[in-house]
C-alpha cells in the first residue's frame, strides 16, 4: 500500500510539473510585426527630416527641440495615440519654434484633428506667426460655412513678399471624429499636396508661391487659435475678429518635417498612428 501511495504521489508531481511547463498557445505571439510600406512605426518615417513633434501626452513639449509651450485654457483628452490637446473657446497654446521650423523652405505638416464644424467662427488648425502680417507665415483653418458635406479648407503661406492662399473646397467628412490631416509644400516643384487620412486629395501649384519659402518676422507657433486671436495678439497689425474663433476639439500627434514627404510616407504615418504605432 505504501508503495502504491508513493507511486501516486510521484505521478501527481510529474503531471503538475509537466503542465506548469506548458505554455498556452497564443497566435498573436507568432504573428509578424505590423509593417506598412516597409515601416513598422510612425517614428521610423523620415526621422532625419522631422524638425518638430508634439504628442500631447499630458504635456506641451516639442520632443525634437525639447521646448515646452505655454497654456491658456486648454486641457488634455484621449487621442488617437495616447493623449491629445483639448481645445476650448478662448483657449490656445503658444510655443517658440526652433530655428529649423522658422527657416523652413519646404515642409510637411501633419496632425490628427477631431473638431465640430464652424459654428461661431473659423476653426484654426495651425499658425506659425508673422509678427507684422494679418495671417501667419503659415496659417491653416476651416472657413465659416464648412459642413461635413462641404469642407472649406484654407492654407495661407507667406512667400517672402506677401500672403498667398490655397482654397480647398467641397471636401467631405472632416468633422466630429478623428481625421488625419497633412499638407506639404515642395520648393523644387512649387507644388502643394493635401492629404486626408493618408490619401492625397490635392496636388497642384501653390498660387503665387514659387521656389524656397522665405518667412518674415517669424513669431510663435499657436495651437488652437489664429495668430490674431491670442491675448495679446501675435501680430502687431491686428487684434481679435468676430468672424474668427478657437479650436474646441482635440489635436494629436503633430509633426513638422523640413521636406515634402512622399505619398507613401504620409500614408504610412496616418495608418500606423491610427493603429497606435
Amino acid at each position: 500500500m505504501k508503495k502504491l501511495n508513493i507511486c501516486l504521489i510521484v505521478a501527481a508531481f510529474v503531471s503538475t510539473a509537466l503542465s506548469s511547463c506548458q505554455k498556452k498557445f497564443d497566435p498573436s505571439t507568432y504573428a509578424p510585426p505590423l509593417s506598412i510600406d516597409g515601416f513598422t512605426s510612425s517614428n521610423k518615417v523620415a526621422p532625419e527630416s522631422l524638425v518638430a513633434k508634439w504628442s500631447f501626452d499630458g504635456n506641451l513639449v516639442d520632443s525634437v527641440s525639447k521646448v515646452a509651450g505655454t497654456n491658456t485654457g486648454t486641457t488634455f483628452s484621449t487621442g488617437v495615440k495616447g493623449g491629445a490637446l483639448q481645445g476650448a473657446l478662448n483657449s490656445y497654446v503658444i510655443t517658440a519654434p526652433s530655428a529649423a521650423v522658422s527657416g523652413l523652405t519646404s515642409f510637411t505638416f501633419a496632425e490628427w484633428i477631431n473638431t465640430p464644424p464652424p459654428s461661431v467662427g473659423i476653426v484654426p488648425l495651425f499658425s506659425l506667426a508673422n509678427k507684422a502680417g494679418f495671417w501667419g507665415n503659415i496659417e491653416i483653418f476651416f472657413e465659416n460655412g464648412s459642413t461635413n458635406d462641404i469642407g472649406l479648407l484654407r492654407i495661407h503661406i507667406f512667400n517672402g513678399t506677401d500672403d498667398k492662399t490655397l482654397e480647398v473646397n467641397g471636401t467631405k467628412n472632416w468633422f466630429d471624429k478623428f481625421v488625419h490631416f497633412a499638407v506639404s509644400y515642395d520648393a523644387v516643384t512649387a507644388t502643394c499636396k493635401v492629404y486626408m487620412n493618408g490619401t492625397r486629395i490635392v496636388n497642384q501649384p501653390f498660387p503665387g508661391v514659387t521656389g524656397p519659402l522665405n518667412f518674415k518676422n517669424q513669431g510663435n507657433i499657436v495651437f488652437g487659435a489664429p495668430q490674431f486671436m491670442t491675448t495679446p495678439s501675435q501680430t502687431t497689425t491686428h487684434g481679435a475678429e468676430g468672424w474668427a474663433s478657437f479650436f474646441t476639439g482635440s489635436i494629436d500627434e503633430v509633426r513638422i518635417y523640413n521636406k515634402a514627404l512622399s505619398d507613401i510616407e504620409v500614408g504610412a504615418i496616418a495608418k500606423l498612428e491610427g493603429r497606435g504605432k
